[in-house]
């Protein structure tokens, strides 16, 4: 592990140097319509997806109440597919990070994991807590439910009576009720601050400042694809950043985590969707970073930097199809191939945040300081 790790670094310091320097930008000018880009990823990316999202929270938020009315097995297998099916949803934004979602804290409310499940046992007994602290993020979000639904008993039926005969049923089902209502009301204010006011002051901020949109969300964006698809969701768990000490029980979705994967490519797709400018329901692309790229022709070892972006996206989905659907299980059988898809992770990193960056002229606005 510890010459895994000299590669990456060496890889990273090579590309940090060498490779800057044969990235080549065609156009004498950037007078790319900023504007436009800003308008297809607002009205075709952000805003659908968070519409998408705040229905199922409403979806969500029903079956919550169907279940709790009547807590049995039919109820609770319908309930459980409808949690998988919002948190799938999530993940579609879960890499915006601008306005209101910025001012809310709205990602750490929402998905930070591994949970602590002593804090959200101690929340349910005591019934004292507040989850609009910063530190009871991770008692609370889609993290939290997992826990709810598959880590409280080994069996359903002792998830069941947890719900039903438990001496501290009505305080378990509270909880549950809270921590949904907490995801819908974030989710709500999200969506309709992009639907009412923010979405015109995102595109009027079209300039090439450090404030501006583009850079603001690019950065979002790169922030999202290095510290939390390619470390939190792979190298965290799989040991990169703990000498080759391995962490299956820090996989997203730990308790139900044959899903693990699904969430994953999920959350790959859309970023590669999002660089490409793909609208949200897959019908058509607009004006995105791709096509910027193209607009100033960008080279990079005499291959078009789209494409060595697009291929290393394609090599990363390749190499987690071949994984074991539950990545806890891949890292305690197999953790070679989950550091596999890291390195084509990490290489992409290095792709984006040196040669996309510069040919954008955009500066990284983030601390680099997991030591990669």
């Amino acid at each position: 592990m510890k010459n895994f790790l000299v590669i990456i670094a060496a890889c990273l310091a090579l590309a940090c140097g060498s490779d800057e320097e044969n990235t080549e930008t065609g156009s004498a000018a950037d007078n790319f319509d900023r504007k436009a880009l800003l308008v297809n990823v607002a009205d075709n990316i952000i805003i659908p997806a968070y519409d998408a999202l705040h229905k199922q929270t409403i979806v969500l938020n029903s079956a919550t109440k169907k279940f709790l009315i009547n807590p049995d097995l039919a109820t609770f297998d319908a309930y459980r597919e409808i949690w998988q099916s919002t948190y799938f949803s999530y993940q579609r934004v879960a890499f915006f990070d601008i306005g209101k979602t910025e001012a809310i804290s709205y990602h750490n409310f929402m998905n930070v994991y591994p949970v602590s499940t002593a804090d959200i046992e101690l929340n349910i007994t005591t019934e004292k807590f507040d989850l609009g602290l910063a530190s009871e993020q991770d008692e609370q979000g889609f993290a939290a439910l997992d826990y709810m639904l598959y880590g409280l008993d080994t069996t359903d039926e002792g998830i069941i009576a947890r719900y039903t005969t438990d001496v501290n049923a009505s305080k378990y089902k509270a909880y549950l009720q809270t921590l949904v209502t907490r995801i819908l009301d974030l989710t709500e204010t999200v969506t309709l601050d992009w639907k009412n006011d923010y979405r015109v002051t995102f595109i009027n901020n079209d300039g090439s400042s450090a404030t501006s949109s583009l850079n603001k969300l690019v950065n979002d964006y790169l922030y999202y694809f290095e510290k939390q698809l390619r470390a939190g969701k792979i190298g965290i768990p799989a040991g990169v950043f703990s000498a080759g000490k391995t962490f299956p029980e820090k996989t997203e979705a730990f308790y139900n985590s044959s899903i693990s994967k699904e969430l994953f490519l999920t959350s790959l797709k859309a970023v590669q969707d999002f660089y490409n400018g793909t609208y949200y329901d897959g019908s058509a692309q607009g004006e995105s970073l791709s096509t910027y790229v193209t607009y100033l022709n960008t080279i990079k070892k005499d291959v078009d930097l789209n494409t060595i972006i697009n291929q290393q996206f394609d090599d990363a989905r390749a190499l987690t199809q071949k994984l074991d659907a539950d990545f806890a299980t891949q890292i305690k059988t197999g953790n070679t191939d989950m550091l596999k898809t890291y390195d084509v992770l990490q290489k992409n990193v290095i792709t984006m945040k040196v040669d996309l960056l510069s040919a954008l002229s955009i500066k990284v606005d983030y601390v680099d300081a997991d030591g990669d």
